[in-house]
């Protein structure tokens, strides 16, 4: 008999289980995964002090079965921290176990008990199945805000050019 998830704050310990996991990750959003260089630079910033990330891990009889990577930001109007949820990802086959919502619920617990005014992610419009998941949750989409990023080589050259502006 299965038991529940259990849900809990990562060690450095923990490593090759959440590069693996995050290798599942990638696999599973159809994206190239981090290079070696970029798996030392993640491990690394999750247990730096302080830590850039936070990360938690859902195990199911003692096996690794999710993660979720979270931080702060601030919202100056709430005047209170924002907690963001980076990822939050469950092997296939224990998503039928309860550890997705396990891990889900211990990240709200976890913006409560930080003082967070709110809590926010993202969802690649395609993914079906966590937009219902969240949507049956009472999460609400946000579609007067639209996310727009910028990588390093974007900034670099915005950085390179400021001059002939």
């Amino acid at each position: 008999m299965s038991t529940a998830p259990v849900i809990r704050a990562a060690t450095p310990a923990d490593a090759p289980a959440i590069l693996s996991l995050v290798l599942g990750l990638a696999a599973y959003e159809k994206l190239a995964p981090p290079d070696a260089t970029a798996q030392e630079r993640l491990i690394r910033d999750m247990f730096s002090t302080p830590p850039r990330i936070q990360a938690f891990l859902a195990e199911v009889d003692g096996t690794p079965a999710g993660y979720a990577f979270i931080f702060e930001t601030y919202s100056s109007f709430l005047a209170l921290p924002t907690l963001y949820l980076e990822d939050l990802f469950v092997l296939p086959e224990f998503r039928n176990r309860k550890a997705g919502y396990a891990l889900f619920t211990h990240v709200v617990a976890e913006a409560h008990r930080r003082g967070c005014g709110r809590m926010e992610w993202s969802v690649l419009t395609w993914n079906r199945l966590a937009i219902d998941f969240y949507v049956r949750l009472g999460a609400q989409h946000l579609s007067d805000w639209a996310v727009y990023r910028l990588t390093r080589p974007d900034m670099e050259n915005i950085l390179t050019t400021k001059g002939a502006q």
